[in-house]
C-alpha cells in the first residue's frame, strides 16, 4: 500500500533525512526531511504555492498577489524576494512556510494509489529553523480526517497487532483507547474487531492510526485463519448457508424491530443486558466471520444487518441516547446528533490541553473541528480565539471568533475580556477599553476589568500582557 501517512512514519520514528518524492497523476511534491523533521516542501499545485498562501493568510496585498511574477528572480525563491523587498516580514514567511508544509502534506492523505519515493540523502545542505511542524501530528490529523479506505484493512487484515511505544496514546479518544486496550499481541486483527462493539470501518482507520503512531507494530501469522472454515458448514433450502440464510431472515424483518427488538432484549434490560446481547449478535452476524467466498455474494444483506444491531447497541447502551431515543421514539438522527456532540466535546478537550502545553497550531485544528460540529457553542469560539491570538497569522480570525462568542452569550464578560486584550496587544487602546467596559457592564464586580481601565487610565502602572487573566476564569459562566 502506498500512503503518506507509512512514509512519514517510518522517517519520523527512524530519524532519516533525504527527499520523499511524491507522484500522482499530474501532482508532484517534494518533501525534504532532516533526521525525522520536515524543513521544506516545493509543491506544483498552485494553491499550495507560496504566493498564494501568503494571499490567503492576508499577508500581501491583492495588488502584489496581482502582480506575483513581478517577484520572480531566477534560483530565488519568491518568499525570500518579498521579504527582501520589504512586501512581507520575517515572521509572515515563517507563518506562510509552516501553514504550507503542514497543508500541502495533509492535502495527500486520501490517497493510496500515489507513487511515493524516498531519497536517503544524509548530507543535506538545507538548513532552517526549529520545524513548527508536528509530523506525529500530522499523521493523527490527517488520517482522522481522510475517509475509510478497503486499503485500510487490505494493509491490517491477517495480521497480528502487538503494543509497541506508549508516547503519543495522549492523542487518542476514548473509543480509540478502548480498542487499543483489546490489543494483547496474540490475536489477529481480526480476532480483535470480534471484542469491540465499534463499527469495522472506525476499527481499520483506528488501528491504522495506532500503527502510524508507532503505538502498536505487526506481524504476520502464518496462514491465519479465522475459525469458521470453508466449506464445513451445512446448506440451508436454496444451496446457501445456514449462516447465510440466518441473514436474510433477519434483514426481512428488520424494518418492523425498534432497537429492544433487534438486540432480542426487554425495554427494562440493564446495561450489561444490552451488552450480553450486542456480543451474542456480533458473533451471529459480524461479517468476518462468514465464509469469504460465499459472503461476497451477500456483502451488503450482511453489511446492513450488523451496522443495524451495531446502531442499536451503540444507542441503548449509552445512557443519554437510550433516554432520548425511548422518550422521542428513536427519531431518525437523534443517534446521529448525539455522536456529534460527544465529537465536538472530546475535540474541544484536546484543544484545550494542546493550548495547556502551547502547541497553538495543533490546538487550533482540534478546535475548528470542535466548532464544525457544534457551532452553537461560545466557549468554543472563545478558547479558539485565545488560541488564535497566540498566532501572528490567525490574529485577525480571533476577533472574529471573539465577537462571535460574545454574540452567543452576550452576558458573559470573558467574551469581551478577550477581545480587549486583544486589541490591547495590538495598540488599539480606545478599542480596548471600550472592550473593558462592556465586561464591567456584564459583571460590575469584575475585578480586573476594573483594573486594567484603571491601568489604561492612569497610565503609570505595569501594563500586563496578553492573556494575563486566569485561563479557568474563561469558563466560568456568569450571569
Amino acid at each position: 500500500m502506498n500512503h503518506i501517512a507509512l512514509s512519514l512514519r517510518d522517517i519520523y520514528f527512524n530519524k532519516r533525512s533525504g527527499r520523499l518524492i511524491y507522484k500522482r497523476e499530474d501532482i508532484l511534491k517534494y518533501f525534504f526531511f532532516q533526521k525525522g523533521t520536515l524543513i521544506q516542501v516545493k509543491t506544483n499545485v498552485p494553491e499550495e504555492r507560496i504566493g498564494e498562501v501568503l494571499y490567503k493568510l492576508e499577508r500581501i496585498s491583492k495588488d502584489a498577489h496581482a502582480t506575483m511574477d513581478e517577484f520572480v528572480e531566477p534560483n530565488l525563491n519568491i518568499g525570500e524576494v518579498l521579504k527582501s523587498r520589504g512586501v512581507i516580514s520575517e515572521q509572515d514567511l515563517s507563518d506562510a512556510l509552516t501553514y504550507q508544509m503542514r497543508e500541502t502534506t495533509l492535502n495527500i492523505f486520501p490517497y493510496f494509489d500515489a507513487e511515493i519515493v524516498f531519497q536517503e540523502r544524509e548530507d543535506f545542505v538545507l538548513q532552517a529553523e526549529e520545524s513548527k511542524i508536528s509530523i506525529p501530528f500530522i499523521i493523527e490529523y490527517g488520517i482522522r480526517r481522510m475517509q475509510p479506505d478497503p486499503a485500510l484493512k487490505s494493509f491490517l487484515a491477517g495480521q497480528i497487532p502487538f503494543l509497541k511505544r506508549k508516547s503519543f496514546a495522549y492523542l487518542l479518544t476514548v473509543e480509540e483507547k478502548e480498542i487499543l486496550d483489546k490489543v494483547t499481541g496474540t490475536d489477529t486483527t481480526e480476532a480483535v474487531l470480534r471484542t469491540i462493539t465499534a463499527p469495522p470501518d472506525f476499527f481499520w482507520k483506528s488501528l491504522y492510526l495506532f500503527y502510524c503512531l508507532d503505538l502498536v507494530d505487526l506481524k504476520k501469522k502464518e496462514e491465519a485463519r479465522e475459525p469458521a472454515a470453508a466449506g464445513t458448514e451445512k446448506k440451508a433450502a436454496g444451496g446457501v448457508s445456514t449462516a447465510i440464510a440466518e441473514v436474510t431472515a433477519f434483514r426481512e424483518t428488520m424494518a418492523q424491530k425498534n432497537y429492544y427488538q433487534l438486540l432480542q432484549i426487554a425495554k427494562t434490560a440493564t446495561d450489561d443486558d444490552v451488552k450480553k446481547a450486542y456480543f451474542a449478535m456480533a458473533r451471529r452476524f459480524h461479517p468476518d466471520r462468514f465464509d469469504r467466498a460465499e459472503s461476497a455474494k451477500f456483502k451488503d444483506q450482511i453489511d446492513e444487518v450488523f451496522d443495524a444491531i451495531t446502531n442499536a447497541y451503540r444507542v441503548l447502551n449509552n445512557k443519554e441516547k437510550r433516554s432520548a431515543y425511548d422518550a422521542s421514539g428513536g427519531p431518525a438522527g437523534q443517534e446521529e446528533a448525539l455522536d456529534s456532540v460527544k465529537k465536538a466535546d472530546i475535540k474541544f478537550r484536546q484543544g484545550k490541553t494542546l493550548f495547556g502545553m502551547e502547541r497553538y497550531d495543533e490546538a487550533v485544528v482540534f478546535l475548528e473541528e470542535a466548532i464544525r460540529l457544534r457551532r452553537d457553542k461560545a466557549d468554543y469560539f472563545l478558547l479558539l480565539a485565545m488560541v488564535e491570538s497566540k498566532i501572528a497569522s490567525y490574529v485577525r480570525k480571533a476577533e472574529s471568533d471573539f465577537q462571535t462568542a460574545i454574540r452567543l452569550e452576550p452576558w458573559n464578560p470573558e467574551g469581551y475580556m478577550g477581545l480587549g486584550f486583544l486589541y490591547k496587544n495590538e495598540g488599539l487602546q480606545t478599542k480596548a477599553a471600550r472592550q473593558f467596559e462592556k465586561a464591567l457592564e456584564a459583571d460590575p464586580e469584575h475585578a480586573q476589568a476594573r483594573r486594567e481601565l484603571e491601568d489604561m487610565g492612569l497610565g503609570t502602572k505595569k501594563k500586563k500582557g496578553l492573556f494575563s487573566l486566569d485561563f479557568q476564569s474563561f469558563f466560568k459562566k456568569k450571569k
